[in-house]
């Protein structure tokens, strides 16, 4: 008995694959039936060949039973203008070279998470619009993004609060792979919110400006360069000394502990700081505050004459090492301040008294208040008091020896230490002290000058966190374009701005995408690709991925 295999080849196609959500692959592979069943086999790997010859060959497999019909493809051929690329690709690339997509991963929420990053960087807005911003921009082409919306987004805000430990840890290990930093930057800001909601806000100290406003509390842990390691939220009424061990906690155990300074203001590290920073083995630079220079003063650990080096040094017997230095253009700022508040209480007294003068029944006593109240506000009290004079008229009267002892620390400042001489110069402590300053530009340019976190538009605490991670993340790549242009004479966010401009060129088969071809830059968008170390791809791929928002804008517009 003879058996006869019967081999029909059926067709030759290429498919595309995934491995674990992470890689690409793509095949060209044949159907064909064997004894009645359809079988599969691969032919070759096609996963090194490029988009451009990928596409060729599919096209050339259409056509296979004719190749000549392809000399007339170029007819059905069409062009048409594509989503903007060049903002995204370059953040998309920094991303990557920080370690931040990395650090989020390439799941589904990691690849959202860092749409939010990007978006953040690009325009500053609510998760509404960052679901628009991605219908305009190549956003999905390029993460490799799934069709979402904003619930989607608020969802993600959820997975970067619970993972943002892991995060956080990932991107520090990423960034120090040689050598871990020997120095920490730590300060605390508060930004206001709108609305009485969210579960993190409460009524505190505002450094705002914004009185009756409910806020939350921000803490930021940076490196000696000023790049943001850590970032934390808390209740708006957080005293600044209670986010400190969180701190410590943090650089012991999820950053690897060590011989660590703590850099932090007058405000940041007291007695009981200092003492949680020393049972740890770390040493701390701050200042102290003006009540306790005058009483190293009045004790005769420092002299006033100290204050006229450029820059003084005195250790006690405790191994505490006390940095002085005037600063002279501040001392010209405190007194010409100082001269102002007098004059506005000059002009105060002027007016109260011609108030009396067109008022016979006005009380003297009220008048006297009202510039007293005053002189407590300015927190000119201990020197400058209203009192009463001659036929119904009030007084300004200056203590002029308090105020001559008062005016002879203006400018001076005291840094405090427990590092020795071997380990930090006092004109190295003086620079580190100082370094806080970066801290200080991390809050300004997050909160308001590019990144914009207010108004938060989130109510649930670990919404806010999440909201306030995305910020810190987008800091870190603003911070980064900001050192690569700093010879190009735009600003960060004109930057964005230009290159928002540049779209991918559509091609179009049949009119069905096929892929975007990215055109040459023009000069000015070459010239921010080139000093940002960005190189664009020729081509990306037309994945054809649509995002919408769940709510539409003209449902809810209000007709006139």
């Amino acid at each position: 008995m003879v058996a006869i295999m019967v081999i029909i080849v059926a067709t030759v196609y290429i498919e595309k694959t995934n491995s674990r959500g992470k890689y690409t692959c793509y095949l060209l592979r044949e159907t064909y039936r064997e004894d009645g069943k359809v079988k599969h086999r691969t032919i070759a790997n096609l996963s090194g060949c490029s988009e451009e010859e990928i596409e060729a060959m599919r096209l050339a497999l259409k056509h296979k039973k004719d190749l000549s019909q392809l000399i007339s493809v170029t007819e059905a051929v069409s062009l048409r203008q594509g989503l903007s690329v060049g903002a995204v690709w370059l953040i998309f690339d920094i991303a990557k070279q920080l370690g931040i997509t990395e650090a989020l991963g390439n799941s589904r929420q990691g690849k959202r998470a860092l749409w939010q990053v990007i978006a953040r960087v690009i325009d500053q807005g609510s998760r509404l619009s960052a679901v628009r911003l991605a219908g305009s921009h190549a956003a999905c082409d390029i993460l490799g993004l799934e069709p979402f919306n904003e619930d989607d987004l608020y969802e993600n805000l959820d997975w970067l609060d619970e993972n943002q430990s892991k995060i956080e840890d990932r991107l520090f290990k990423s960034s120090y792979r040689k050598k871990k930093p020997g120095l920490y930057l730590y300060d605390v800001t508060s930004s206001y919110l709108e609305g009485q909601y969210n579960e993190l806000s409460a009524f505190g100290y505002n450094r705002d400006g914004k009185k009756g406003k409910r806020q939350i509390v921000i803490g930021l842990l940076c490196d000696e360069a000023g790049k943001p390691l850590s970032i934390e939220v808390f209740v708006g009424n957080t005293q600044d000394t209670a986010t400190v061990a969180s701190q410590i906690q943090k650089v012991a155990q999820r950053f690897g502990g060590g011989d660590i300074t703590f850099v932090g203001d007058r405000g940041m590290i007291k007695n009981q700081q200092v003492e949680d920073i020393t049972e740890h083995g770390f040493h701390y630079i701050t200042a102290i505050t003006k009540p306790q220079i005058e009483s190293l003063i009045n004790q005769g650990v420092i002299q006033m004459t100290l204050f006229d080096q450029r820059l003084a040094e005195i250790k006690t017997d405790d191994g505490i090492r006390y940095i002085l230095r005037r600063n002279p253009e501040r001392s010209i700022e405190i007194r010409q301040s100082r001269d102002s508040k007098l004059g506005l209480l000059r002009q105060m007294v002027k007016k109260q008294n011609e108030y009396l003068t067109e008022h016979p029944r006005a009380s003297e006593a009220v008048a006297l208040r009202k510039v007293n109240d005053c002189c407590e506000k300015l927190k000119v009290s201990k020197w400058a008091k209203a009192v009463a004079a001659s036929d119904r008229k009030i007084s300004l009267t200056t203590d002029q020896e308090v105020l001559a002892e008062i005016e002879k620390l203006d400018g001076c400042y005291v840094l405090k230490t427990d590092l020795n001489k071997k380990a930090a110069s006092k004109e190295t402590i003086h620079s580190r002290y100082k370094d806080l300053a970066q801290v200080e530009w991390a809050f300004r340019t997050s909160k308001t000058v590019q990144l914009e976190m207010r108004p938060v538009n989130v109510r649930l605490a670990g919404r806010t966190r999440g909201h306030v991670f995305v910020v810190m993340l987008a800091y870190r790549i603003v911070q980064e374009l900001a050192n690569r242009w700093n010879q190009i004479n735009l600003t960060v966010a004109e930057g964005i701005h230009e290159l928002t401009t540049l779209c991918a060129t559509e091609m179009l088969v049949n009119d069905e995408p096929r892929c975007n071809k990215i055109p040459q830059p023009r000069s000015s968008v070459k010239e921010l690709l080139k000093a940002a170390s960005v190189r664009l791809p020729d081509v990306l791929p037309c994945k054809g991925t649509r995002v919408a928002t769940r709510k539409k804008l003209p449902e809810n517009r209000v007709t006139p």
